[in-house]
């Protein structure tokens, strides 16, 4: 797979670069670092004078940028893959989005800070961004990946088990892990009257239904090399997702966008965004 690490500074990009010992070896690995340089805001000021300080405001966060790329490629790991630096000035977003398009790249990694929901509703955290807009798979670090023994990969049909399959038929992951299939299932009632023990009988079929399409999965995933055990259970999706995360002691959840894309997910949020806020585990997002 083709990589791109974005890194700041901030500890939580430190993390990440500590996630790649747990990941297979990289075609390629492209290490950016965003300068996103403050504009002077001094409605007063004279053109010339704003531009000068601009300039070196933009030298000294290259100097420190440049300095920033060579501390993180010296803490890669010696397998990671062949490495790239790269700096570049912009809205930090946008760069990563538009570097991982020119670059094709498989998987984006980066840490969040974790700006909380209500600021990033109004403006937008990187990580958000990114998971949004940029093509490839997002591994998204919110807290430390500190393992890379347990995966919990929730699953919401067809869709969802086809792109995992395509996803981990690429070995991204250094070695074999025990990977959960999970399915939660809305609690429903039949439009018609039924009585509570009718009704617990429908349940009880769905959710072995659901088992059965997951043990059917779960074969094609142990063909690959990785343990596996199927949960089908009732409840919301988020709620049931953290739920079985903590039970199953994931060190990952691994899960797909669902096919939203753009402005579409950006408004109306999406399973993945929602744990991006709520869950204090890694996050791998697939496409």
């Amino acid at each position: 797979m083709k990589i791109l690490l974005a890194v700041d500074g901030s500890d939580q990009s430190y993390e990440a670069v500590r996630a790649l010992k747990y990941l297979a070896r990289a075609e390629s690995v492209v290490v950016v670092h965003v300068l996103d340089v403050p504009t002077p805001a001094y409605p007063m000021m004279m053109p010339e004078v704003a531009q000068e300080i601009y300039e070196t405001l933009e030298r000294n966060m290259r100097e420190d940028g440049n300095r920033l790329l060579d501390r993180i490629v010296s803490l890669l790991p010696m397998d990671a893959g062949p490495v790239t630096k790269r700096l570049v000035v912009g809205s930090p977003s946008e760069q990563i989005v538009a570097l991982a398009e020119q670059e094709r790249t498989d998987l984006i990694l980066l840490g969040t800070r974790g700006l909380g929901p209500i600021r990033e509703r109004l403006i937008g955290s990187v990580a958000h961004r990114v998971l949004t807009f940029a093509p490839g798979a997002k591994l998204i670090l919110p807290c430390p990946l500190k393992a890379l023994n347990y995966v919990l990969l929730p699953l919401q049909g067809t869709y969802d088990a086809d792109h995992a399959l395509r996803f981990l038929d690429r070995k991204p992951f250094r070695e074999a892990a025990t990977i959960t299939l999970l399915t939660v299932l809305p609690h429903t009632r039949p439009p018609w009257p039924v009585d509570t023990a009718s009704a617990e009988q429908m349940e009880q079929h769905t959710l072995q239904r659901a088992r059965d399409f997951l043990n059917e999965i779960a074969g094609k995933v142990s063909a690959m090399g990785h343990h596996t055990r199927v949960v089908a259970t009732l409840g919301t999706p988020v709620e049931g997702i953290l739920q079985e995360a903590k039970a199953c002691k994931a060190d990952l959840i691994l899960m797909g966008s669902r096919g939203r894309h753009g402005l579409t997910r950006l408004v109306l949020g999406s399973v993945s965004h929602a744990l991006l806020h709520q869950a204090s585990y890694p996050l791998l997002i697939f496409g």
